[in-house]
């Protein structure tokens, strides 16, 4: 009989996320008229920019042609589009990226987990508590960890809280690690690091040659221009970080798919035999190998993100998810909440009512108000005792869920 890859046994009982489409498909068939609200999951509501669309639509028009048609595209993503991204994500922000360091990709998730194949086993590994599901999870399904305890923590992971207590600023390990996760503007919390916050992080990463997986996914929602956009605006990150991208928030692509991911050449690695090794090469060959690239029509759809149409259009949809945050923020304030995050970042963080954790806060609001959330316990045992609610949704629907919050 085949083997199975035992490490998925070591799982929790579920992703967060399919637990919580278990828990609203229990309660929808119990409930066939209910009217839910998905405030949950961070998946955007808005059309895609017409500037996108329009240039999809002609990419479309070019497939028609003998002259346009385009069939396998380089792996690492088209150089039009790689150059379009160094000159104005980077480049006009004073970082030093070119266009050779970036990989397109069909999605930030798929690189955050992909990026393992690269690295070895034995790597201490960091990551904040609450996270991102996906860090933890990737590693323990590549048998980079040992089982869970009864907290939900994995055996040679070290968590690094982010709580109320230490205004959700991410502490310095006090021992060394080699591999360490970073999302700033943070998701579950919604929390941002300064420039000096990240400028510790990198001196650390080069003073004990750790490397630093930097999620900026959320980078478009910084409201204040005195807080990095990318680890690459600290000196010395080329040395110590690799930084993922998606263009799924900023402009709507969570079903177009597109992201990309930015891999210094001068960052090295060691192999078992202590051999110094790049890792822009390994990565390289690792996409040449295992992926087929993002299709022609979407990166042109990507590109317009950077025309002066797609950038007003952005700007507009950034704005729009934002009020969201603040109507969200302020009305649940009003109810008695204690509320962080929301000002950088689509997502508020809710302190939980007392004696109240996550889960039991999560069916009070599916049942009692029919509004579907994120339980922090599910993003890390830090994150217990708190809830998050995105600002992904429609106007209509962000107001009518504060209004059934405010009347329970």
């Amino acid at each position: 009989m085949v083997k199975v890859n035992s490490n998925y046994l070591k799982l929790k009982a579920g992703y967060l996320f399919p637990e919580i489409s278990r828990r609203v498909n229990v309660f929808c068939e119990a409930n066939s008229k209910a009217d839910l609200i998905r405030l949950g999951i961070g998946d955007v509501t808005e059309p895609l920019p017409e500037a996108c669309c329009r240039a999809m639509k002609l990419a479309i028009e070019d497939m028609e042609s003998h002259k346009g048609f385009h069939g396998y595209g380089p792996e690492q993503g088209y150089l039009w589009l790689r150059e379009t991204i160094a000159k104005n994500d980077f480049q006009s922000r004073g970082c030093d990226v070119s266009p050779e360091e970036i990989f397109i990709s069909d999605g930030s998730k798929c690189d955050s987990s992909n990026i393992l194949d690269i690295l070895g086993q034995g790597n201490h590994i960091a990551v904040t508590d609450p996270v991102y599901p996906v860090y933890v999870d990737s590693n323990v399904m590549a048998g980079r960890t040992g089982s869970a305890d009864s907290l939900g923590q994995y055996e040679g992971l070290s968590y690094i809280p982010l709580n109320a207590e230490n205004n959700f600023e991410a502490e310095i390990p006090k021992k060394a690690v080699d591999l360490i996760y970073l999302c700033f503007p943070n998701n579950p919390t919604g929390s941002v690091a300064s420039k000096d916050q990240l400028s510790k992080w990198v001196d650390y990463a080069n003073e004990h040659d750790a490397l630093i997986l930097f999620d900026a996914a959320y980078e478009a929602f910084i409201q204040d221009s005195f807080i990095p956009h990318s680890i690459f605006e600290i000196d010395g990150a080329r040395n110590c970080a690799i930084e993922f991208r998606s263009f799924s928030k900023n402009a709507g692509f969570t079903g177009t798919r597109c992201a990309f991911t930015v891999i210094p050449k001068t960052l090295k690695g060691k192999t078992a035999n202590g051999d110094i090794v790049d890792l822009w090469s390994l990565w390289n060959r690792r996409q040449s190998t295992k992926f087929n690239g993002v299709s022609y029509i979407v990166q042109r759809g990507a590109e317009a993100v950077y025309s002066s149409e797609g950038r007003a259009q952005i700007k507009e949809l950034v704005s729009f998810y934002m009020k969201n945050a603040e109507i969200i923020r302020d009305n649940l304030s009003g109810s008695g909440y204690t509320v962080y995050g929301g000002k950088h970042a689509p997502y508020v963080w809710i302190k939980t009512p007392t004696n109240i954790d996550s889960w039991q806060f999560f069916d009070f609001l599916l049942n009692k108000a029919n509004i579907v959330g994120t339980p922090g316990s599910g993003f890390g045992a830090a994150g217990e005792g708190y809830f998050r609610l995105s600002a992904f949704n429609s106007r209509k629907n962000v107001e009518e869920a504060m209004r059934r919050i405010s009347s329970l």
